[in-house]
């Protein structure tokens, strides 16, 4: 079965202020995009990157990378737009992992381990501590559906809508609930390393 990531990169982040928070340093040296790339090149699964619309430099430097990424014309709308567009662009996978750019410390096991429990059918959730984090595994059933989102409206709608299709999956990786929305949440996840 054809499990893939789709990262959603688009840099709209509004509680990070003006700067680009893909290019924000975690541990003072390494890039918070490029941590979760690694994170995600690591497990060894697919990958499909989805940038904003203007986002001409990163897609050319990961392009060069050889990292499989978009820009996605519908960014400006929010998180929902650029999930379906992203959603499109997978058609052939089996499942989608939905993950975030802003969360640099999952690990590549945790990536692989929600794959391994995907399903066409099936939409599984990793847990850590009885929270939800990500990535959130979409089936292929559903994939018609997140097609259909718009705004910043995400995929967690079809979690509600589809409470029946959910697997919780424990982990014991605390990366899965760690993402980085304010300059603060970096600096504290700094202050760990």
């Amino acid at each position: 079965m054809t499990a893939g990531i789709l990262l959603l990169a688009a840099g709209n982040s509004r509680r990070f202020g003006d700067a680009d928070k893909r290019e924000a340093l975690l541990a003072g040296e390494t890039r918070l995009l490029d941590a979760t790339l690694s994170r995600c090149d690591a497990s060894g699964l697919p990958l499909q990157v989805c940038l904003g619309v203007n986002d001409q430099v990163w897609l050319q430097e990961l392009s060069q990378r050889g990292v499989k990424a978009m820009t996605c014309s519908r960014s400006p709308e929010g998180m929902g737009a650029t999930l379906s567009q992203g959603v499109a662009q997978v058609s052939d996978w089996q499942t989608a992992l939905v993950m975030l750019a802003d969360m640099p410390r999952i690990t590549p096991e945790t990536l692989r381990a929600v794959a391994e429990q995907a399903a066409v059918d099936r939409i599984v959730v990793p847990v850590f501590k009885g929270q939800r984090g990500h990535p959130v595994a979409f089936g292929a059933r559903f994939f018609g559906q997140l097609r259909t989102l718009t705004g910043d409206v995400g995929g967690r709608q079809l979690l509600r809508a589809h409470a029946r299709a959910v697997m919780e999956l424990a982990v014991e990786d605390e990366g899965v609930c760690l993402d980085v929305d304010t300059p603060a949440q970096l600096a504290a996840l700094n202050a760990r390393n």
